[in-house]
């Protein structure tokens, strides 16, 4: 939900880094920088989801290619774990600058390693997340285990990793044993989430103790179930993107971009914005709050979100619910709570004079549940009230649309 830009900066040694901007429809609460897995980009899936996740919940998101990898300059051979870990302090350099950020630093796998490492030299970042990383950065030799003792003896090997070769030398090793990971976590003095699948092949649930017990509080772990170690599900990748943001909110908000207020004559503007995933899916922004409108499946979306007459129907449900607290609280009522039920058909009008003949017209049929001690007349009011309602009076009376071309230009 909302747009992507491509950006560019320059790494640890001047090469230029190709990244990507992600942000949502409206100013960012806070911004997040993104370090992903070793020899991955910034491209892979689930650095995609959980960027969206990300972003669906306000928050800007930049990643980027390390050193020699995706779309970035320089020659990977060169690099190491350290080289990384400046490419980051470059990167937050960069948001930094550019719009203020990071407050977050999220990483995976071997990037999460590197996150909690960066985050020492980045002083304006209030909270770290990692997923799936190791302990140590020394894990990653794992990998490469059956290349080591070329590496060693030749002082460079090209090896294979997930089918693609990558050239690797004698430093490179002798830079990931030297790395000291869980002390950088002892000494992060920021707050610590720590998300790990209990069944992460690659890098073993060990590693997530290991973090999890060298840091200080506040820190918390989120364990992944069964997710694998890319996250290649989409359900595991979205989810762990909405428990960093849910749970960086009270860190990461405080100092942060501040929401702008949209307040026109009294009311908020709502604003509704295609997402560009899915055929139909939009998202909708009333204030701060941000929701997610699509059709179901069955008709070509995606059934990510409520559709348009169910977001209307939801409107005369919560618009009767309040009209009647208010009045059940300016009597002095014991009312406890107020459930309505909500659902739409087609009829033929028999009591509508403005209607054409012969044609359907929508009817909400709406159910209210009444809860606390009330006496029957004291209910029988309440039903009553519910009439008041704004919007069911807007719906019964009609409404109309005036509809204009935005000047804005398009972004």
């Amino acid at each position: 939900m909302g747009q992507s830009y491509r950006v560019e900066f320059p790494g640890y040694d001047g090469s230029m880094l190709a990244a990507r901007l992600d942000v949502p429809v409206f100013t960012p609460h806070a911004w997040a920088l993104f370090a992903h897995c070793f020899t991955c980009s910034k491209d892979i899936y689930a650095a995609r989801e959980i960027t969206a996740a990300l972003v669906e919940q306000g928050i800007g998101v930049l990643r980027f290619d390390f050193t020699g990898l995706g779309h970035s300059e320089g020659d990977f051979s060169n690099t190491n774990f350290s080289s990384n870990v400046q490419d980051l302090v470059a990167a937050a350099g960069w948001l930094e600058q550019a719009h203020g950020g990071p407050q977050l630093l999220i990483g995976h796998s071997l990037g999460g390693a590197a996150v909690v490492v960066a985050a020492h030299e980045i002083p304006q970042v209030k909270a770290v997340a990692t997923i799936g990383a190791p302990s140590d950065a020394a894990h990653v030799i794992h990998s490469i285990r059956t290349y080591v003792e070329e590496i060693e003896t030749e002082g460079g090997a090209e090896v294979q990793l997930d089918g693609r070769p990558f050239r690797l030398k004698r430093q490179f090793l002798e830079d990931v044993r030297g790395a000291k990971v869980t002390g950088a976590a002892a000494d992060l003095k920021r707050p610590l989430l720590v998300l790990h699948a209990p069944l992460d092949e690659t890098v073993g649930i060990e590693n997530a103790t290991g973090l999890f017990v060298a840091a200080r509080h506040p820190k918390s772990f989120i364990s992944l179930d069964k997710a694998d170690h890319l996250l290649t599900s989409q359900a595991d990748a979205r989810r762990a993107g909405k428990m960093i943001a849910a749970w960086a909110e009270p860190y990461i908000y405080e100092g942060g971009v501040a929401m702008p207020a949209q307040e026109t004559g009294g009311t908020r503007d709502v604003f509704v914005r295609e997402t560009g995933r899915g055929k139909y899916e939009n998202a909708i922004v009333i204030g701060d709050f941000v929701g997610i409108a699509d059709e179901p499946i069955d008709v070509g979306g995606g059934g990510r979100g409520a559709d348009p007459y169910e977001y209307l129907a939801a409107g005369l449900g919560a618009c009767t619910s309040m009209t009647l607290r208010m009045y059940a609280d300016r009597k002095g009522w014991p009312l406890d709570r107020v459930s309505v039920s909500i659902t739409r058909t087609k009829d033929y009008p028999d009591d509508c004079e403005h209607c054409e003949e012969g044609r359907k017209i929508d009817v909400f049929h709406r159910a209210i549940t009444i809860e606390g001690a009330l006496d029957p007349d004291q209910r029988a009011r309440m039903m009553d009230i519910a009439d008041k309602c704004p919007v069911h009076q807007t719906l019964e009376a009609g409404a109309r649309v005036r509809t204009v071309e935005n000047p804005m230009k398009s972004t």
